[in-house]
């Protein structure tokens, strides 16, 4: 209750709207300064490796047509990697990373005290951290099908564990949202916590993206209209709808954190206070 109300009362259905509405709008500068930056130092693989990490933990029917449109852009040449246009993709996509900054803040009850250039620092280093963890993971999986082929010819008796280990792009899709997850609770907002301190929301945050995706995505099969309501926005209406649900979860999981925080210092306040008394 004190997670839901805090969340009611503190604009948390904005703070949803304005991280959904950044982060789409981050989305596309976030690949196109990847996609130059890993053809800058070779990662050619970078564009699908990236689509696959962002859009498979995204339903299908709503995946599709945005990932179309990325690889559209992706496929378009560009300059340099020190070019104006790209160094302002750079900084459009850590505009994501400060929205969840500020709803994390919100959520965690805490308020910024370090200075907005460090922020905005911070902000730009986890969107570059971000590419080079694609890039790395696309070199690797540059190897796999070699490694799978071999697996086969030595170790045939291990026939389901590398069929399991082959769908990779799943695998890794949600070890990389679990990693980013933890990331943004343990250092976007001010103040420390430990990772034990962050895990019950990281968790509510997990299993209610992964029902909100399949029932939108049933919601989309079976009722929804927009194709005839939004024509050619259809794709970007739904696209804003679900990223609303995922943001409104991410920060209902931030306030369930606090409000555990919260429920422990009020719990060690009134033994401190026993004690005094007792000690009286």
């Amino acid at each position: 209750m004190d997670a839901i109300t805090h969340f009611n009362n503190d604009d948390g259905w904005a703070m949803a709207s304005h991280v959904a509405l950044s982060i789409l709008m981050a989305l596309f500068p976030f690949m196109i300064f990847g996609t130059a930056l890993a053809s800058f130092l070779g990662a050619n693989a970078y564009a699908e490796t990236a689509s696959h990490l962002i859009f498979d933990t995204w339903p299908e029917s709503i995946a599709a047509p945005i990932s179309r449109e990325v690889v559209n852009v992706l496929t378009v040449e560009r300059g340099g990697l020190l070019t104006l246009s790209v160094l302002a993709a750079a900084f459009f996509s850590a505009n994501g990373v400060e929205a969840l900054r500020v709803s994390l803040n919100r959520a965690y009850r805490v308020t910024e005290t370090r200075a907005w250039y460090v922020t905005r620092a911070q902000s730009l280093g986890f969107v570059v951290i971000a590419v080079l963890v694609i890039m790395a993971i696309s070199f690797l999986l540059v190897l796999a099908p070699l490694a799978m082929k071999l697996a086969r010819q030595f170790a045939p008796w291990m026939e389901a564990i590398i069929s399991a280990v082959e769908n990779w792009r799943i695998l890794i899709a949600a070890m990389v949202l679990v990693i980013g997850l933890v990331f943004s609770h343990l250092w976007l907002p001010a103040g420390r916590r430990r990772l034990f301190d962050v895990i019950p929301g990281i968790g509510v945050t997990l299993v209610f993206w992964m029902a909100g995706a399949l029932m939108f995505a049933s919601y989309l099969k079976e009722f929804a209209t927009y194709v005839s309501t939004y024509a050619g926005l259809a794709s970007i209406m739904v696209a804003l709808v679900f990223l609303y649900i995922i943001a409104a979860i991410f920060i209902l999981g931030a306030e369930i954190n606090a409000a555990i925080l919260n429920a422990r210092d009020r719990a060690r306040m009134a033994q401190d206070i026993a004690r005094a008394k007792v000690k009286d």
